[in-house]
């Protein structure tokens, strides 16, 4: 359970968001500290899983054959095959609007290598490469864990943004999300929670609330 000023933050920024005509997201603004972003190794770059879910769609592309693309077919937003990844890599406006499109990819280890050769400029910068699908691995599962997983990106700026979740969800779940995300930020950052400088949580179109 979320400490109680987390919760209290993400009530007021509920409350204090005016109505629009449609659900908006709510995001967490993180500003670090005492961190040399300059080195990459320094740099936060992680997937969370967010025990609420998101509360909006998330797009999941896959690449894969056989088998595992007719099951990735009834789970997944769009299922390509070797022969249309090689496609998509003629056609980089069409790679282009994938990208920019697609919140994740995964791919069958056995296409790691093409993805690299055919998308991985496209999709490199984007720091959107595939998730690995081991033959072990079930693709439906992997797809639905998905679904409820956002992504931490510092690239080497102090501040960053994340989703964790929508004004339609109530406050205390996605306080669960955020402390979620703060967890894993104090597990993995060099100092913890040291090199934090400030939390804000906000909708969409609403005011930033500090979170204490």
């Amino acid at each position: 359970m979320a400490d109680s000023d987390i919760e209290t933050a993400v009530t007021s920024a509920l409350e204090e968001s005016p109505t629009r005509n449609f659900t908006e997201t709510v995001d967490l603004a993180i500003n670090l500290r005492d961190l040399d972003l300059d080195e990459p190794s320094n740099r936060v770059d992680e997937s969370v899983v967010l025990p609420a879910g998101t509360g909006q769609e998330t797009t999941i592309v896959v690449f894969a054959e056989g088998e595992t693309a007719l099951r990735a077919e009834d789970v997944a937003d769009d299922v390509y095959d070797g022969d249309e990844l090689a496609d998509l890599g003629d056609d980089d406006d069409a790679a282009k609007d994938l990208a920019d499109d697609t919140d994740f990819f995964i791919a069958e280890e056995a296409m790691m290598q093409n993805i690299g050769r055919y998308l991985g400029t496209v999709l490199g910068p984007r720091g959107k490469m595939p998730t690995p699908l081991s033959p072990d691995d079930d693709v439906v599962e992997t797809v639905n864990r998905m679904k409820n997983t956002v992504q931490l990106r510092s690239g080497d700026r102090r501040t960053f943004h994340t989703r964790v979740g929508a004004e339609d969800m109530d406050a205390e779940d996605i306080a669960d999300n955020i402390d979620v995300i703060l967890r894993r930020l104090h597990a993995d950052l060099e100092k913890g929670p040291q090199n934090i400088d400030s939390i804000y949580v906000k909708t969409t179109m609403g005011p930033s609330v500090e979170v204490a």
